[in-house]
């Protein structure tokens, strides 16, 4: 067996491996996304919160009442700190992904380069066979001499 036919086994788990990262880094990117945008309503929410408490307020409200909205603000905030804590974490987790399947792929293309330099050879090898069987066949071979 030839050693780029020995190796094509190794590529090919090698190429899963990449895949299975490029899936992986596409669920993460996937889950940046939503957090993203979960952070993004949270904020957008608390804007339209605010502006509602300053709307009732200048036509005027109970303390009770002030107080309720200052407390759904403050837990909204909180709300909105988690969300980004998270927003950081898929960041990161996305990085990570990404770096892998970066090796990942490094090894592949790797991998690719020694099969193909492998395969060159071979053929190299089985070009200088089959020119040496030529010039062997072309000696053995009895010239004809022309006839004065």
């Amino acid at each position: 067996m030839k050693r780029s036919q020995r190796l094509e086994p190794v590529v090919k788990v090698a190429e899963n491996r990449e895949q299975q990262a490029a899936r992986s880094l596409g669920d993460s990117q996937s889950a940046l996304k939503q957090a993203q945008q979960r952070l993004d309503e949270l904020k957008n929410y608390r804007e339209e919160y605010i502006q509602r408490f300053h709307a009732n307020g200048a036509v005027g409200m109970s303390a009770v009442q002030m107080s309720d909205y200052r407390l759904f603000l403050s837990n909204l905030s909180r709300a909105i700190e988690q969300q980004a804590g998270l927003v950081q974490q898929a960041v990161a987790v996305v990085e990570q992904q990404r770096q892998q399947w970066f090796t990942r792929r490094g090894k592949v293309k790797m991998l690719g380069n020694v099969v193909s330099r492998f395969q060159v050879e071979e053929q190299r090898v089985v070009d200088r066979k089959e020119q040496l069987e030529q010039d062997e066949r072309a000696q053995r071979t009895p010239k004809s001499t022309p006839r004065s």
